[in-house]
């Protein structure tokens, strides 16, 4: 009934936010207390809730629950399959008011904004390094840490990003998706496409 009349009786006693259950209300305090009791068996990061958990144990299993309809890629989360289907419609709401450039979310705006101000509020405690935005010094603190979040599942080998997890995946698959135009040869990497180039434009 709390659903339809919108009571919350549990608040937050730091920031005011609401719950309709105590163990929601637990869960949140946590954002506050930065506990972290929830642990990944496999490379040991730690989260504040048991769905984020869950969530990352797929970097780790390869599960890609989530399916476009339209190119059958798959995805980890939820959230990631509906932003990427915005690239099959085009949709992209969030326009920059300096540069005109649009972006599917509103968070990459704001992110996207930073070129414009300057801004890299997040920095790095051991060389002081900064950047514009917190996924990026997330990735260049693995430089320090020496952690390899994500693991391929064919032979093991551990990397820093995703993106080059998905790069050497095509090595098992035989996928090379990058094609010169001149003579038909393959590259499972666009630098590697670019660099071949060079041969036929004779650039050095």
């Amino acid at each position: 009934m709390m659903i339809h009349t919108g009571e919350k009786p549990f608040s937050c006693v730091t920031c005011g936010k609401s719950f309709l259950q105590e163990p929601h209300l637990t869960r949140h305090m946590m954002i506050h207390t930065g506990e972290k009791s929830f642990s990944c068996v496999n490379c040991g990061k730690s989260f504040s809730g048991k769905y984020n958990l869950t969530q990352h144990m797929r970097i780790h299993t390869g599960e890609k629950q989530f399916s476009c309809v339209t190119c059958g890629k798959s995805f980890f989360q939820k959230h990631d399959l509906t932003r990427h289907v915005m690239i099959h419609t085009g949709e992209k709401q969030f326009s920059c008011m300096t540069c005109g450039k649009s972006f599917i979310r509103k968070h990459d705006l704001t992110q996207h904004m930073m070129i414009h101000t300057g801004e890299k509020p997040f920095s790095c405690v051991n060389c002081l390094k900064s950047f514009s935005h917190k996924a990026n010094l997330t990735k260049h603190m693995r430089i320090h840490n020496g952690e390899k979040p994500f693991s391929c599942v064919n032979c093991g080998k551990c990397f820093i990003q995703k993106s080059n997890l998905t790069t050497h995946l095509m090595i098992h698959s035989g996928e090379k998706p990058f094609s010169c135009v001149t003579c038909g040869k393959s590259f499972i990497r666009k630098q590697d496409l670019t660099e071949h180039m060079m041969i036929h434009t004779g650039e050095k």
